[in-house]
């Protein structure tokens, strides 16, 4: 899969299977199948070194269009998205934290319930009425500041009823210290609840133990339970960092979905502040045969109409469905920006404390200075080798976090991946069109919402 996905030519890629041929046009991530006579077209002049050659082919057939992105950096838009660091705190001791153990370098400590108001308030300032925001709780372990983030929930909640908004919520948990009236109050508010789990027993306590060395796996499961049974307007997912030690995709998959999660997502450790941990080439192959083992997996499923959550493979088909492209692989530094428990902003939850991605505070706002060269630097046309690669705009140079302190050492597996799902989209569009308009197709949020 690696192979056949490497890039060769910047404006198109070819997928092959059993089904055909599908081509993908990279301006405005549009998708063909080919007859096989215009497959063999294609598929030369895709190796041609010329690449006019392929830039001609597009217009004899009718295909070319206006380029839909250009290298004009977005102008920054309205804020739609803060995370609240609402306790940089954490009582577990995870080997990769990429907050250091939850601290984020510094002293443990809790936002004030007036900085959280503040956040709210900023949050608002400029949404219309009838426009949609969420407000999301990190940390850290945010259930450490229970206090603070159920007050501020409400007033988010009233405040933005006044004015004609609706306030979405979302909370990522390590799910130690959960509580049965938590269940309720997650209920009541249509929480988001992203649960941090690493898989089986044995996994998990390897990888995310108490600080005192204590597996903590059974007192999640247990704490997690009201949430599961009482989920309707909230929705419970399971995230599942993966490292060298817990690549068992497929199984991992299946336990969660069988514990009732509305969904289950995996992402890949590409860099920890300790170097502990992080995938390395070996094992970013073996992750993407163990996602394309979930996703073919999923596609069986669903050819039964049997229900299936795999988030990275609802994600995926639905950005190829909708034909997404875009110049940057998220809204951080754009509309979305993460809050220091004392106030700062930053360009997202990962940049709290790091001054790479610090953007302004509370008191002051977004600086518009700092926004405006963040958004001109982290476009994807800045950034290299993109501008050779076909998944370039499905991608949009991928997680700023992780490039800046790491680089790109995950592009193989994206391609990979995004090759398999463009087969899989092609392959469930004839045999099951009906997943993309039921009511199990539509896309999965949480804080961290990539591509897949």
């Amino acid at each position: 899969m690696v192979t056949a996905s490497r890039p060769h030519h910047p404006d198109a890629h070819l997928v092959e299977d059993a089904n055909g041929a599908h081509l993908l046009l990279v301006n405005g991530s549009r998708l063909y199948h080919l007859p096989p006579e215009l497959a063999t077209e294609f598929r030369a002049a895709l190796h041609d070194a010329d690449v006019r050659v392929l830039q001609s082919l597009i217009a004899w057939h009718g295909l070319q269009a206006a380029s839909l992105i250009d290298d004009t950096p977005l102008a920054p838009p309205p804020i739609h998205a803060l995370s609240l660091a609402i306790a940089q705190k954490c009582n577990l001791g995870c080997t990769y934290c990429y907050a250091q153990q939850g601290e984020f370098g510094g002293r443990a400590k809790n936002m004030e319930l007036a900085t959280a108001q503040q956040a709210v308030d900023l949050l608002l300032a400029k949404a219309a009425p009838g426009s949609k925001v969420n407000l999301a709780f990190m940390g850290g372990e945010p259930l450490a500041n229970r206090r603070v983030l159920r007050t501020v929930t409400e007033y988010a909640r009233t405040q933005a009823a006044q004015r004609d908004i609706r306030c979405h919520f979302s909370i990522t948990t390590n799910g130690s210290l959960l509580q049965r009236e938590d269940a309720d109050f997650f209920e009541q508010h249509g929480f988001a609840v992203t649960v941090s789990l690493d898989g089986p027993a044995e996994q998990h306590d390897r990888l995310r133990p108490f600080k005192g060395g204590k597996g903590s796996f059974d007192q999640i499961v247990a704490r997690l339970a009201p949430l599961l049974e009482k989920q309707r307007q909230m929705q419970v997912s399971a995230r599942v960092t993966v490292t060298p030690f817990n690549l068992n995709l497929p199984q991992t998959l299946d336990l969660f979905i069988g514990m009732g999660f509305h969904s289950v997502g995996f992402s890949p450790l590409l860099r920890a502040p300790n170097g502990q941990a992080e995938m390395g080439s070996d094992d970013m192959t073996n992750m993407l045969e163990g996602m394309i083992a979930c996703g073919l997996a999923f596609e069986q499923h669903v050819l039964r109409g049997e229900r299936y959550p795999f988030m990275n493979m609802q994600n995926a088909l639905r950005e190829l469905q909708r034909g997404t492209h875009r110049p940057y692989p998220c809204g951080a530094g754009a509309g979305y920006f993460g809050v220091s428990a004392e106030g700062e902003l930053s360009a997202c939850h990962r940049f709290v404390g790091d001054a790479q991605g610090k953007m302004g505070d509370l008191t002051h706002g977004v600086d518009p200075a700092r926004q405006t060269q963040w958004l001109a630097e982290r476009h994807v046309h800045q950034q290299h080798p993109c501008h050779t690669c076909w998944a370039r705009y499905l991608c949009g140079g991928g997680c700023h976090h992780e490039v800046l302190a790491r680089g790109r050492s995950a592009c193989d597996y994206i391609r990979g991946w995004l090759h398999y799902t463009i087969g899989a989209h092609q392959r469930l569009n004839q045999l099951a069109p009906a997943w993309f308009t039921g009511p199990g197709a539509g896309r999965v949020t949480g804080a961290d919402d990539p591509l897949g």
